[in-house]
Parts: C-alpha cells; structure tokens; sequence
C-alpha cells in the first residue's frame, strides 16, 4: 500500500492539481477513503460476529456435555458409568479441538470425537430402544444435543470472510493510496500521508485476520467453559 502511494506521487511528480480539477480530484478522493472505511467496517464486524458465535458455541457445547453428564444417573448402572467415561474422554478432545495449534492436527482429533460419539449414541439408544419411556427420551435427545453442538462448532469455525471480500478491500486499500499519493505530490514528496495511511490500514487488516482466524493470531476462543466442565468431571 505504501509503493501504491508513492506510485500515485510519481504518476504526477511534473503535474499539478488546480482550479477545478483539484477540487474534483479530493471529491474522488474522500468518496474512495469513505468506500474504503465502510468495507473495512463491515469486515470488522463480519469477523466480530464470527467470533462471538464461535464462542457462544464453546459455551452451548459445554452445557450440553454437563447436562448429559447428569442425566446419565437416569441410565442403568452399567451404561451409566460408561457414558459418564466417555463424556470425559469427548471433553478432553473437545478441549484439544480448541487448543490445537493448526489444522495438521485436526485429522486425529476429529476422528476421534466421531469415535467417541459414535460409542456414547450407541450406549444411549440401547437402553432407550428397550425402555421407550419419557425419562429415556430425555437422555437420549440430551445425547442429541451434544453430538449437535458438536456440528454447530465445526460450522461456526469453517464459517470465515470471504476471499473475495479480501480482494475487495485490497483493492479499495490500493486504490485509495494511490488517490492519496496523488494529493500528496502537490505538497511534496516527503508527506507523512505517504506512510500514516498505509500503515493504519495495515493494522485494520491485521485486526480483522487476526480475529477472523480460529486458529492463529492473538486473539484465539478460549474454551474456559470445556476446561472448567473439566475439572468439575475430574478430567485427567
């Protein structure tokens, strides 16, 4: 964005804006740095919705192992105590799901999970097929639930901005630097404006991949409510 200022300072390094055509030119220029602020707006809370909702998801996916957990009492012994193991190892992988550092990860702990919620529907619809009551309704739309949340997650986190909404605002960014560059070429090469905008729409940009990218960055969801579930079920 900077050698797209200093290009547009260049382009009319003998030629000068005056009269009715300066005044033409910074309408132009304005429209462009307002186009631009409202793009990068709406990205910013394109990704601050995704944030949250990646978030609200960790919170639902939380409730709904711990609700299960209890409403395992309501099985017989045998199933009890085994959905009650398997929700501790789904949780421990719901946590790595979240803590991972990269998706070279991902196979193996998706896998997994698939595994484990496999082994946890099967231990809820054997006695509920049995005993078709109310209570064991209630246990099984539970595991529902949980296998649910799961789901909602792994959408919620592959729901990113669009590329061509990247290539939108790259454009936009390059285009008004260059209308920049061309305005500050009537005051001299040496303008700051030349590098201020540039850089505080580089810092725009990062703000938005950063919080835009699951797994990356500075800004990560933090499953405080899985690790929290954890302890409570005495996670190892």
């Amino acid at each position: 964005m900077a050698l797209s200022a200093w290009a547009g300072a260049l382009a009319v390094k003998q030629q000068y804006l005056s009269g009715q055509v300066h005044k033409d030119f910074d309408v132009v220029k304005a429209s462009a740095l307002t186009l631009l602020a409202l793009i990068i707006g709406f990205s910013f809370s394109m990704a601050i919705n995704r944030y949250d909702q990646r978030k609200n998801y960790e919170e639902a996916e939380a409730n709904a192992i711990g609700t299960e957990y209890l409403r395992a009492d309501l099985l017989p012994a045998a199933e009890a105590e085994k959905v009650r193991g398997l929700l501790r190892s789904y949780t421990k992988q719901r946590i790595l799901y979240y803590t991972a550092p990269d998706e070279r990860h991902m196979d193996g702990i998706l896998a997994e999970t698939a595994r484990l919620q496999g082994e946890l529907w099967r231990t809820v619809a054997v006695p509920a097929a049995a005993r078709q009551t109310q209570i064991m309704a209630l246990v099984a739309a539970g595991m529902n639930d949980v296998i649910n949340a799961q789901g909602y997650t792994q959408a919620a986190w592959w729901n990113r901005i669009p590329k061509s909404a990247w290539v939108l605002m790259v454009a936009m960014a390059l285009c008004s630097n260059f209308l920049v560059g061309v305005g500050a070429s009537n005051k001299g090469k040496q303008s700051i404006l030349l590098f201020v905008l540039p850089f505080i729409v580089a810092i725009a940009f990062l703000l938005i991949a950063d919080i835009d990218a699951p797994r990356g960055g500075f800004i990560l969801v933090v499953p405080q409510n899985l690790q929290a579930l954890a302890l409570q079920l005495g996670v190892p």
